[in-house]
């Protein structure tokens, strides 16, 4: 068995990731309003702009790892025609009036900033032409986080946590110290005093746990010698699999719907905290050794069902390349 679930990704997993998205960021959902690439020339497949999104993140993070799968033509193709000043001057119109300012707050803008993190490791234009967006995120980030007075706690879009964890890494990798450290400093006002937690989860249409997002946003804002006596308190019986709610994976009972394919999300987004937490403590300690195996318990109950419904398959890929990739 691998050390680590980053390790079974290989070039072969990376193509079936790419396939799956390149078959939908560009094939509309049927939309009784006007046609979704009349108001988002970029990100109007995948159902919705945010799973559009961040489909493109997995496209540029699979071509970055894997550069020689036999995808990266297309996906080569597909980024020249999308990130152009035109059509980046598209969707900012449509974010330009007042009534849109809340727009996919905090999910969406997040995954845009992460995949402006991940082409800002690409040598081409494509950061270059997408930055005005990602700029616009940024801004509305530090707008509205002072304002936020208390977090978010769900398993859904919603999610501060979630929110704050993913957009430092653009924070960090676009050297912008400002936001970087807005959300340092949210973070740590929101959820350093936490202890305890019971983890009453998941509920019916989490792809996400309360919990370890929550531990998750802390590794990484949190200096990496104060991250475990943290978590010790936030989740004290860790040792023992407790809570129990957090080391069994969700069942799905019905794939082909919406809410509940939910769950195969959860699954994978807890095997990419699991991971991660486990990367961040010492190394051949009880947590960490029982974070690493119950990582590979929720991968192995999600990743084979990424793909076969439209209902998970236009976004279940993304989460389940988070879970595996190396990186932050």
């Amino acid at each position: 068995m691998p050390s680590s679930i980053a390790e079974q990704l290989d070039d072969a997993l990376a193509a079936r990731f790419a396939n799956i998205a390149l078959g939908h960021v560009a094939r509309e959902f049927p939309n009784v309003q006007a046609a979704p690439r009349e108001v988002h020339p970029i990100f109007y497949g995948s159902y919705d702009w945010h799973s559009c999104v961040h489909s493109y993140w997995l496209l540029a993070t699979s071509l970055r790892l894997f550069p020689e799968i036999k995808e990266a033509g297309a996906i080569h193709w597909l980024f020249d025609k999308a990130f152009t000043e035109e059509r980046i001057a598209g969707e900012l119109a449509y974010l330009e009036p007042a009534t849109k300012r809340g727009f996919e707050r905090p999910y969406g803008w997040a995954w845009l900033l992460m995949l402006q993190a991940e082409l800002l490791r690409h040598e081409n234009d494509w950061a270059l032409a997408v930055q005005p967006l990602a700029s616009l995120f940024a801004a509305r980030f530090r707008e509205h986080l002072p304002k936020a007075t208390y977090p978010v706690r769900s398993g859904v879009h919603s999610s501060t946590a979630f929110a704050l964890a993913i957009a430092l890494e653009y924070a960090e990798e676009a050297d912008d110290q400002t936001l970087a450290e807005l959300i340092r400093k949210t973070a740590l006002g929101w959820y350093a005093k936490d202890a305890d937690c019971q983890a009453w989860e998941p509920s019916g249409e989490d792809f996400l746990s309360p919990a370890l997002t929550e531990a998750q946003c802390m590794r990484r804002v949190l200096a990496a010698s104060d991250f475990p006596a943290w978590l010790d308190r936030f989740l004290p019986r860790l040792a023992q699999r407790q809570p129990a709610s957090l080391f069994t994976p969700a069942i799905v009972s019905d794939r082909s719907d919406g809410r509940i394919v939910h769950l195969d999300g959860l699954n994978l987004s807890r095997a990419w905290a699991w991971e991660k937490i486990a990367d961040s403590l010492p190394s051949g300690g009880p947590v960490g050794t029982i974070a690493r195996d119950t990582a590979e318990q929720h991968l192995a109950a999600s990743l084979p069902y990424i793909s076969g419904d439209y209902m998970g398959e236009h976004w279940l890929a993304s989460f389940a390349l988070l879970a595996l990739r190396p990186g932050p």
